[in-house]
């Protein structure tokens, strides 16, 4: 289980994951396969020790196995709190294993995980209904990319796919829902009609992927979104909030450094320093 941190609503939420087949035995514990619902190898890379390394054939989970893979999310969620995080959000998105297991491109199982959209959706709402006993619905999340195709990840039918999950969702009570809308990796997905799935939500909707300040303002003026997410523009703005009440420049992603493990993409970007003179600089009594 791996783990991200972001702001939501004023909150820091840590994010859950589970990478499933998206990963290389290298990583895993006596080097044995990544788990997937079906052994179905990625195409695509998995970036290790040595650099990139073609992704491996995963292996299937047993049925057997997946109340430990529930239970995981469930301790993660309680270490998380425990911690001092004041929620947690499941990512059930971008190819990694909750959205293997929904899309029937990966998803080949014959038993009650599988086949129907209704078994593929199970393992995501079991895992949701886990975490939500630790801390409770208002402080749990999830995340989901319907349009996504990164982890050479598809569905015959998405639409139907993702309005049963934002329905099946709605009922849980959720603090928000985010949602990818578009590109990932460089990868496109199909065009589908994320307001479908706003409203089978109900709840808080946060948009992700591609916006800048005007559409994220546009977005929520036109009830597409309650929330708007940013991550690259915070790898390399790390005061991004600044600079968008400054209407200040934005320094541009460097996309060679994504992948390391130093400081430089990640922790050299530089902070605003000057501001124009015409620019209105706020003033607090």
């Amino acid at each position: 289980m791996t783990c991200a941190v972001h702001a939501a609503a004023g909150r820091i939420f840590l994010q859950l994951w589970h990478v499933g087949r998206i990963s290389h035995q290298s990583f895993q514990p006596n080097g044995q396969l990544p788990v997937a619902p079906s052994a179905i190898r990625p195409r695509g890379q998995a970036y290790t020790a040595n650099g990139f390394e073609d992704n491996p054939t995963p292996r299937a989970l047993e049925t057997a196995e997946i109340p430990g893979i529930i239970e995981a999310y469930r301790r993660g969620a309680r270490n998380a709190l425990d911690a001092g995080f004041d929620g947690v959000e499941v990512h059930s998105a971008n190819g990694y294993l909750l959205d293997q297991f929904l899309r029937d491109r990966t998803n080949k199982r014959t038993d009650r995980y599988g086949e129907s959209i209704e078994n593929r959706s199970r393992l995501l709402l079991e895992v949701m209904d886990a975490v939500i006993t630790v801390g409770g619905a208002d402080r749990t999340g999830v995340r989901i990319s319907p349009q996504v195709t990164a982890g050479d990840i598809s569905d015959a039918d998405p639409q139907t796919l993702f309005n049963h999950v934002a329905k099946s969702l709605s009922a849980k009570g959720l603090a928000y829902l985010p949602c990818d809308r578009g590109r990932h990796h460089g990868q496109a997905g199909s065009a589908l009609r994320l307001r479908a799935d706003q409203r089978a939500f109900g709840g808080l909707y946060m948009a992700n992927h591609a916006y800048d300040k005007v559409r994220s303002n546009a977005a929520i003026a036109e009830s597409r979104a309650d929330l708007i997410a940013f991550g690259k523009p915070f790898i390399a703005n790390p005061d991004l909030v600044t600079r968008f009440l400054l209407d200040a420049p934005l320094v541009q992603l460097n996309q060679e450094t994504l992948y390391g493990a130093a400081e430089r993409g990640y922790t050299d970007y530089p902070l605003l320093s000057t501001v124009a003179p015409t620019t209105p600089v706020p003033c607090w009594g």
